[in-house]
């Protein structure tokens, strides 16, 4: 496809979507822009974009295709700048937003001047922030939201997914209350849930000074969203509060429940509750790409002894094997080896595995 193409906002997500249309459509020209003339001038340095917008108002006027990449409440007022932006007829406009019922509410003034706008959710994501950690194998078999308004026709949301055929994304329409509801219970929720988890652990450190060691196995794991950024979780949160008091809601009777179980001392409900969790966790895909970013660890049974990691790591880096993280597991319950190494894909995963069977005999475990 030809066309113009601005992108606003130069992070992770908007570079890399910069670099999957630059790459399934060489004549197609990509213009930046972004408050933060630092990550704009890196973009255009790094050769992630052709040209830099002076201004929003600049780069929106010429383009065939605007794709928002900002937080939700900054996309919210590029919106309204763009209603009063002298645009061009066929134009269609996207974003990037977790949230999507208040991003299509601010559209309605757009779409009433007969401008096409189509929301959209690339659910994928990196440890790493910033325009020089775009790549564009990030959303590769990742889900990509996509939700139109009714008055939209399918043609125009045919034009986008070619648009972003580039991102090897698989896209799922859908209404946006819907998506709110979705991305609520598989990825907001989990992330209160996470933050939650932590905090009772940070409360009963003080108690328990051995608390924070026994913590670095599994436990750090199933928290690790905890970790994300709490400006955009905040907003999250408040965006979408409506469907997270419903959930939250329903939690807290489950959790009464459970209370109840215990109290009563009935193993038989006690028994029920973790077999039907376990049977249904485990149908979840495999190897699928879902709202959670993920890692893709590998368990490695190793000797301790001094210099066994950085033996290890020097066999991935002669084999160009990226990770994104590595530990030492001092509790081992339920888990296999005494070293994790993380992946970013289950491809570098996979190379790692063959890799580290050719060059040793440690025994390798996937979880």
């Amino acid at each position: 496809m030809e066309g113009n193409v601005l992108i606003v906002g130069m992070g992770l997500i908007g570079g890399s979507l910069a670099l999957c249309i630059k790459e399934e459509h060489q004549y197609a020209s990509i213009t930046g822009y972004d408050v933060n003339h630092n990550e704009l001038r890196l973009a255009k340095t790094l050769g992630v974009i052709d040209e830099m917008a002076l201004s929003l108002e600049q780069g929106a006027e010429n383009a065939d295709l605007i794709i928002i990449s900002t937080p939700v409440t900054q996309t919210e007022k590029i919106l309204k700048i763009l209603h009063n932006t002298n645009l061009k007829s066929d134009v269609i406009v996207t974003d990037t937003g977790s949230t999507k019922e208040c991003i299509m509410r601010a559209s309605l003034p757009l779409i009433s001047k007969g401008v096409t706008f189509i929301g959209g959710h690339p659910m994928a994501g990196s440890h790493k922030s910033g325009v020089s950690a775009a790549k564009k194998i990030l959303f590769e078999n990742a889900f990509y939201m996509l939700t139109p308004p009714e008055s939209i026709h399918n043609d125009r949301v045919d034009t986008l997914k070619r648009w972003l055929s580039g991102t090897r994304a698989k896209f799922l329409v859908v209404h946006s209350d819907e998506h709110d509801e979705l991305t609520g219970m598989i990825s907001h929720f989990p992330h209160i849930i996470a933050a939650s988890l932590v905090h009772r652990a940070k409360d009963s450190s003080g108690e328990h000074p051995y608390l924070k060691r026994l913590a670095a196995g599994g436990f750090r794991d199933i928290t690790r969203i905890a970790s994300s950024n709490p400006v955009m979780w905040k907003d999250i949160t408040l965006q979408n509060s409506h469907v997270l008091l419903d959930i939250l809601g329903k939690w807290k009777v489950e959790m009464e429940e459970v209370i109840g179980m215990i109290r009563e001392n009935d193993s038989d409900k006690i028994y029920s509750y973790f077999h039907e969790a376990k049977v249904f966790r485990d149908e979840l895909p495999v190897l699928s790409k879902g709202a959670i970013p993920a890692f893709y660890d590998l368990y490695i049974d190793v000797p301790d002894y001094p210099g066994i990691i950085s033996e290890l790591t020097a066999f991935l880096a002669e084999e160009r094997i990226s990770l994104t993280n590595i530990r030492i597991l001092e509790t081992r319950e339920d888990l296999y080896g005494v070293l994790v190494i993380s992946f970013q894909t289950i491809e570098d995963r996979k190379r790692a595995v063959e890799c580290l069977k050719e060059k040793t005999t440690y025994e390798l475990f996937i979880d």
